[in-house]
């Protein structure tokens, strides 16, 4: 337990102009003091400031939301050489009876983890910091480039002929190259010069986000070549699938065992017993896109990795479904690619 290792807890709750802070005496959890600092650089001086005055021993921070209005505290205190440990926000909904205020929320924060006996770290920054970016960035430009190319169909099915009758039948690429070249001058019917303006822009709309998405997944493979090595190394793990499960695994004993990694990707074996039938069904929670790039890799080795092709034949001949028999084989890839990330170096953390 946390109360075990420490004398004071300091609770944060954080939000994007301002952090609540209280200390709490360990273990009681009676508190001590309480501030509120500017969620900048003197506030967070401020704060270490109150610690040390209120909190002069063992101390561990309990903060809310350091991947998000909390990281520049919790990274702040970290290069400090502070115990920073992350707490879950309070539901939104609060049982009949309790109040809700900073104060409180900064209060329940820092008892919260007296009473936890394996408390959660934040997660790593450096090199994981810089994939978890260019990762959200690229996933944004794939979506709006979709969205674009769906739009550009669209406005295909309703333009004037013959213009319409001229780009079915063509391929993306040449669809996009033929309409990026349309030009409206000179063009006196108004539908036909709105058909081909409209048509122009989505298509240059599309060009640009797949060249920005190209270069996102050439830095991607750069960073994964540099960091890890070994994982983008496996059969049917790509740049992207590689940069997820980093993320997505953060550090080093961030998760207890391989079983827990398992269990976060959403891929550990959920018992769905009745009867005399046993079985085992999906786990439908877990992170989505680390289960997501688990799928993506089995999908990919069912159709070209011997063993994985040999192992779904054996799976079928006992009578088991594709369904049963991919979930055993995230199972078993949640695993091995766990192990793989926890032998990586050390300076991986930085």
């Amino acid at each position: 337990m946390v109360a075990d290792e420490v004398d004071f807890v300091v609770g944060v709750d954080t939000h994007r102009d301002q952090h609540t802070l209280v200390v709490v005496a360990s273990p009681s959890g009676g508190e001590l003091g309480a501030a509120v600092v500017e969620a900048r650089a003197s506030g967070y001086e401020a704060a270490l400031a109150l610690a040390g005055e209120r909190a002069p021993g063992r101390r561990a921070w309990a903060i809310e939301g350091t991947g998000s209005y909390g990281k520049g505290l919790a990274r702040f205190l970290a290069e400090r050489g502070e115990r920073v440990l992350e707490v879950e926000r309070p539901r939104r909904k609060q049982p009949v009876g309790r109040g809700k205020s900073d104060r409180l929320d900064a209060l329940r924060a820092a008892r919260a983890l007296l009473g936890e006996a394996r408390p959660a770290v934040p997660r790593a920054a450096g090199g994981r910091e810089a994939v978890r970016m260019l990762l959200a960035t690229r996933a944004s430009a794939v979506a709006a480039r979709t969205s674009a190319l769906n739009q550009l169909r669209a406005l295909l099915l309703s333009c004037p002929e013959p213009l319409r009758a001229e780009l079915s039948g063509l391929t993306r690429a040449r669809l996009i190259a033929c309409c990026r070249s349309l030009d409206a001058s000179g063009v006196d019917d108004l539908e036909l010069h709105g058909a081909l303006q409209a048509l122009r822009l989505v298509a240059a709309r599309v060009h640009a986000l797949t060249i920005e998405a190209r270069e996102l997944e050439h830095e991607l493979l750069r960073l994964s070549r540099q960091l890890i090595p070994a994982l983008l190394a496996e059969r049917g793990v790509g740049p992207i699938t590689a940069a997820q499960i980093f993320v997505s695994w953060s550090h080093h004993g961030r998760f207890a065992s391989e079983a827990a990694f398992a269990h976060h990707a959403g891929a550990a074996p959920i018992p769905a017993s009745s009867g005399i039938t046993t079985r085992h069904r999906l786990d439908r929670g877990g992170d989505r896109k680390l289960n997501y790039a688990l799928h993506q890799i089995v999908i990919s080795r069912r159709k070209n990795d011997p063993n994985t092709i040999a192992y779904i034949q054996r799976r079928r001949a006992e009578g088991k479904t594709d369904r049963d028999t991919i979930r055993s084989l995230k199972r078993y890839l949640a695993r091995h690619l766990y192990r793989t990330l926890e032998a990586t170096p050390r300076p991986l953390d930085s």
